[in-house]
Parts: C-alpha cells; structure tokens; sequence
C-alpha cells in the first residue's frame, strides 16, 4: 500500500508539474501588423489543438488569401466577452448562438453578415411538436380545430432547460398566445419550470446535461417511450428533422419498441406548409451568426467578408475548413432581419429569459482576451488530479472493488 501511495503522489506531481506550461502557453496566433487593413475575428479557442485542422489559424490564413488584407484571430472565453470585443472595436466580427446575437442586435445594435448552417444546409430549425397520429390533438389537428387547447395535462418532453427548438420557442408561443399562464415571478427562470408543471404535468421531462432524454433524440426518445402512461398523452419539442434524424433509415433502438410502429405514427402538429413543404411550427431556431458592430465595420467590410464566404461554399477544400474549424457544412449570406426576424419577441415571454440573456453577455469586460480560460483550465485540470488520487486512495483502503455503472445517454446535440 506505501508503494502504491508513493507511485500515486508521484503521478501528481509530474501532472501538477505540466500545468504551468499549460497555463502560461497558451495557442498563440498570427498578429496583424498593419492594423489599418486588418480583419479581427473574436473566437473561443481552445488551449491547444491537437487536431490541427480544427485551428481556426486555417480560417484566418483562407480569408486573408480571399480578402487580400490580414487576418487576426482574437481569443475571448465566451459570448459576454465576443459581445465586448465587438462593443469596443477590439474585434471586427464574431461569433455568437441567437440568445446572444438577438440581445446584442437589441442593445448594442449590432448586425448580421451571415450565418452558420445546420446540418441539412438551413441556417435555421423549426420548432415542432411531436404527437403520435392517434392522440386527440393529431385528430383535432387535421380536422382543422385547435390541437394547442388540448395540450393541458398532458406529458411534455424538452429537449432543455434553455433549448430554442425544445423550450423557448415553443413556450414563448403559448405564452403570448394564452394557452399557458405563467406561474410564479416573470422575471425568475426557476418559473419555466413551474410554469411547465403547472400546464403540462409534474412528470413533463426537462433535462438538465447528462441525463438519458436530454437533446433532441432524448426528447423524441421519452415520446417514443412513455414510460408514464399511454404514447398518446406524450409530447415532444424538439426541431423539425428530428424524426428522420433519429427514426429515419437508421433508427435508433428505441424508436419502435411502444406504440410507433413507423415513423408514419410521428405527427408533427401545425402539418406541413402547402408552399416550402416544411412543417408548420412554433418559430425558427436561428444556427449561430457572424455579428458585426456597424460603428466599426463599414459596409465595403461586410461585402469584402461575404464574398470571402461565397467563394469558400462552392470549394470543396474550403467547405472542409469550415467544417473543421467551425463545425458547419456552409455559411449562409443573410443579414439581420432575415435571419433572427421575430425570434426576440417569440421568446421575450418565456419567465426569466430576459434576465438570464441580460446575464449571459454582460458578465465580463472588454478587456478579457480569453486568457483566464486556460488559467482556469489549469486550476482545474489540478484539483481533478488531486481528487482523483484521494478516490483512488480512499477505494484502495477500503479494499472494495466498486463498479461504476455506465448510463446511455445518447442524442445530446
């Protein structure tokens, strides 16, 4: 048992050892040195690459060949601090999720250039609700009555907390439109959640990271199954290609063992729109925009920038770089209003949503480079050591043999 101690102790200390160089080397990018003709992109980047494709050194070396000035990449911890780069020119764009992008159009008045795409190439999912075709609202629905009326009571499956496609979107809608009361203080998100319970069912699911239905197949998965009663008293919100994604030619082992038989017995509510062929929905989830801060970036800037982007769509190797570095298969050109339109206001009922976005972008300072994240990340990286050798210490003296039983949780995107 010494020997072990020893040899654990030592294990930390070459661990604890490393952290430094972790902190304080961080990934250093190329600096512009004309500022006058240079594009600054704010971005939240890891402490290292390993996977050097992922850099989002490539993307700045691709734009500055398409755009013929520098490109610099400036790193922030998050979207408060991408909102504050902007806000003071310390950035000419960036990168937020629509929360975020919409509160800043509202309170700093900043733009959209364009926008990330989504999986299937829109910049944009649909909020939808997922019913089985024999449930009185599917009935109700297709005989052009009102299928939201008979939503009270029954079990709701949310894809999060703070999901757009599973939460917000859905729950703003019924709210401004009467079909939900909210309950407790407008101001509190702890209300979503009564709100939820309150209208739906206190055994409505709305996973917290880590649990068995949380993203989109999670929320599709607990209709699948209802565990808690008949699939016709179910609910999921979740984004319209949900069912095709995880029920489609794949399907997921889950996805047929209650009462759906095919995908057939999926019924998104609203039905499909005779024009587009999409589904009627609650509103559209926008994917995450490129912002800019029009004080700063001129329009002969935002031009030169989307022609950039247009190029890299139709180059395959370029595609790949935007699929490495950004994770999308595309970048769409839109602007402001095309892009985020009503969502502000589809949202702006939900209880606590203002409050908590409010929180979200103004928790930092312009100053904040993203320097502490890798600070952080060390610190954290040393209590993880230092707790995993006194579990390991503690399992050791107890001479047991513990197994951990491992969880599938699946489809948290």
């Amino acid at each position: 048992m010494k020997a072990t101690k020893v040899a654990i102790f030592t294990t930390l200390l070459i661990v604890l050892g490393s952290i430094p160089g972790c902190i304080f080397d961080p990934v250093e990018f190329d600096k512009c040195e004309d500022e006058d003709n240079c594009l600054t992109i704010a971005f939240e980047t890891k402490e290292e690459y390993k996977n050097a494709d992922e850099n989002p050194q490539k993307l700045a070396d691709r734009l500055e060949e398409l755009m013929g000035i520098e490109v610099e990449i400036y790193t922030v911890s998050g979207p408060a601090a991408t909102i504050a780069a902007l806000e003071y020119g310390n950035a000419d764009i960036g990168f937020l999720d629509g929360g975020a992008a919409w509160l800043s159009i509202e309170t700093r008045g900043f733009e959209i250039a364009a926008a990330e795409q989504k999986g299937d190439g829109r910049p944009y999912y649909n909020a939808v609700a997922w019913v089985h075709t024999d449930s009185d609202m599917a009935n109700a629905d297709r005989a052009g009555e009102d299928p939201y009326a008979l939503m009270a009571g029954k079990i709701s499956c949310h894809t999060s907390p703070l999901g757009s496609s599973g939460m917000l979107l859905p729950m703003g809608w019924m709210i401004s439109e009467g079909y939900v009361q909210v309950v407790g203080d407008v101001n509190n998100m702890d209300s979503l959640y009564e709100t939820v319970r309150a209208h739906f069912s206190e055994d409505s699911s709305i996973p917290d990271s880590g649990t068995l239905y949380r993203g989109y197949g999670g929320s599709l998965r607990c209709l699948a199954e209802h565990t808690l009663g008949d699939a016709t008293d179910y609910i999921s919100f979740a984004k319209d290609p949900t069912v095709p994604d995880y029920c489609g030619d794949d399907p997921r082992s889950w996805c047929f063992d209650g009462d759906f038989d095919s995908t057939d017995d999926f019924y998104p509510l609203g039905g499909y729109n005779e024009t587009t062929g999409e589904i009627n929905s609650f509103g559209k989830a926008p994917s995450h925009p490129i912002m800019y801060n029009p004080t700063y970036f001129t329009p002969g800037d935002v031009e030169l920038l989307r022609s950039a982007f247009e190029t890299m769509n139709g180059n395959d190797d370029d595609l790949t770089i935007l699929e490495d570095v950004l994770g999308t298969p595309g970048i769409t050109i839109t602007d402001t209003e095309s892009h985020i339109g009503d969502y502000g206001n589809a949202i702006e009922d939900v209880p606590g949503i203002a409050a908590y976005l409010n929180d979200k972008v103004n928790k930092t300072t312009s100053d904040d480079s993203g320097s502490n994240t890798i600070l952080y990340a060390g610190g954290a990286v040393a209590a993880l050591a230092l707790v995993t050798g006194a579990i390991f210490i503690r399992n050791s003296n107890s001479n047991k043999n513990i197994e951990t039983e491992s969880e599938d949780v699946s489809d948290q995107s």
